[in-house]
């Protein structure tokens, strides 16, 4: 058998091998409804476990007392205040920031904002621990603290705005990571600091074997103790080179474009959170003449209110990056199929189990009383509201993305508008003498109100790339 000649190829015509396919990120390519649940999941544990922190306390802080019980109620709007401002608000500014400058390919930037954010974290820390020490007294008579009771509320505010730092710059570092599409370690954390906060809290306040009973100062330490664990851990991640960004601290030049590119958001969404609480205060004070049975009604629907609240928040949290790296990339049409997407799935998560209580209460408010009377009222208030949830979801998720695009003033000032609409819609009812079952109807209309215009922002407000390149004056640290 013959062997058969090779035909000699010219190297210049044979063919080259196929290039790489270029990597993608799942926060960028991957599929809508899959990347979000799968960054949803591990916020709701996180957010389900400061529920489960915030019940916990009232448990054993009633064991020291019914004035203890009392100042709790009254230095909770603060301490509530300043978590969201710095996790929700700042924290979601920074998250934003962060991912439009890995959508735009700029690592280095993104490390640059880390840094800056940490410095606005303690700065802001340092304004509510020195605002609170020394107006906060003041403050809290001026809720209506008297005796022992001002006396117990500030006791815990002493100690817990004196560590005011911590737990801004722990929303702060979980912002950066959240950024990243980095969603587990912040919740694991979070998850972590509850179970802290609740085991030293509940040692420090009540005293148990040879530790001493602190009483609230005891339980404001448990909550500094088990925060200052976890920013230890967060920050060891960061700096250690593993998160996907780095703060660079060393040879810092403090820029005000990346100051600015934070604050533009983080300081307009911080008038949300005081806004909400404006607004409860004021839906509250005038419940409040219709006596303690339907105040209490009101209290344990508003408690479904903010359980169900966090599982939107989970959803809102987990569109911020993906938005963010979207408009960083240039990719607006996404961005707006991302808010979309989590505000539909927020309405329907949020909807499904309020309009199941709103059918069934009794699965819900026989948890929290025996009185025949208040749950009455509760079952009048939650037949009335809970299937309104569904829009306070929607309007929280549109917020959150809305960060993520650096466009928040429109969702700000539709809780404005909602403000608004409670204040005088309330005004207009005591005048004319109606009943309280007229207030549920107004706080459920409000709710469709805040989702109203906050989708009419989203849809009119332009979203473009608003990652910009440009240097500034810099000083070095």
């Amino acid at each position: 058998m013959s062997d058969i000649a090779e035909i000699p190829v010219d190297e210049q015509e044979r063919p080259l091998p196929p290039s790489p396919r270029p990597v993608k990120s799942a926060l960028l390519d991957g599929p809508i409804l899959r990347t979000l649940l799968g960054l949803a999941w591990p916020n709701v544990v996180a957010l389900s476990a400061g529920t489960c922190t915030v019940i916990a306390e009232t448990s054993y802080i009633g064991r020291l007392g019914v004035e203890a019980l009392a100042a709790m109620a009254l230095v909770f709007p603060t301490v509530i205040l300043t978590m969201t401002m710095s996790g929700g608000a700042m924290g979601g500014a920074v998250a934003s920031a962060i991912a439009r400058a890995l959508g735009a390919g700029d690592r280095e930037r993104a490390g640059t904002l880390a840094a800056h954010a940490l410095l606005i974290g303690i700065s802001f820390g340092l304004v509510f621990m020195l605002g609170m020490l020394i107006f906060g007294p003041r403050v809290l008579e001026m809720l209506g603290g008297r005796g022992d009771v001002l006396t117990h509320a500030i006791a815990y505010t002493q100690v817990f705005f004196g560590g005011a730092v911590l737990p801004w710059l722990l929303n702060t570092m979980a912002g950066v990571l959240r950024g990243t599409g980095n969603m587990k370690l912040p919740s694991l954390l979070i998850l972590n600091s509850a179970v802290w906060q609740i085991l030293l809290g509940g040692t420090l306040g009540l005293g148990l074997g040879p530790v001493p009973q602190l009483g609230m100062r005891g339980v404001a330490a448990g909550a500094l103790i088990a925060y200052s664990m976890n920013i230890c851990v967060m920050g060891w991640y960061l700096f250690s080179g593993r998160a996907r960004v780095t703060p660079k601290l060393r040879g810092l030049r403090i820029q005000w474009v990346m100051f600015f590119d934070i604050l533009k958001v983080g300081a307009i969404a911080c008038f949300s959170p005081l806004q909400s609480v404006l607004t409860i205060s004021i839906f509250t004070h005038m419940l409040a003449k219709f006596g303690t049975a339907i105040l209490a009604g009101y209290g344990i629907g508003a408690r479904l209110e903010f359980l169900l609240t966090s599982i939107a928040f989970a959803f809102g949290i987990a569109s911020v990056p993906m938005i963010g790296m979207a408009v960083g990339a240039g990719r607006i049409a996404r961005a707006r199929r991302i808010a979309w997407i989590a505000g539909a799935s927020a309405f329907v998560a949020v909807g499904a189990p309020a309009c199941l209580v709103a059918l069934f209460p009794d699965l819900w408010v026989n948890i929290f009383t025996d009185s025949e009377i208040v749950r009455a009222t509760s079952h009048q208030y939650l037949s009335t509201v809970a299937p309104f949830y569904a829009f306070i979801g929607l309007a929280s998720v549109l917020y959150f993305a809305s960060q993520g695009a650096a466009k928040v003033l429109g969702p700000v000032l539709a809780q404005t508008v909602r403000l608004v609409f409670i204040a005088a819609g309330g005004w207009w009812l005591s005048i004319h003498a109606t009943t309280a079952q007229s207030f549920f109807w107004l706080a459920a209309s409000s709710m469709v109100v805040l989702a109203s215009f906050s989708l009419a922002s989203v849809v009119l407000t332009r979203w473009g790339p608003n990652y910009a390149f440009e240097r500034s004056p810099a000083i070095v640290v």
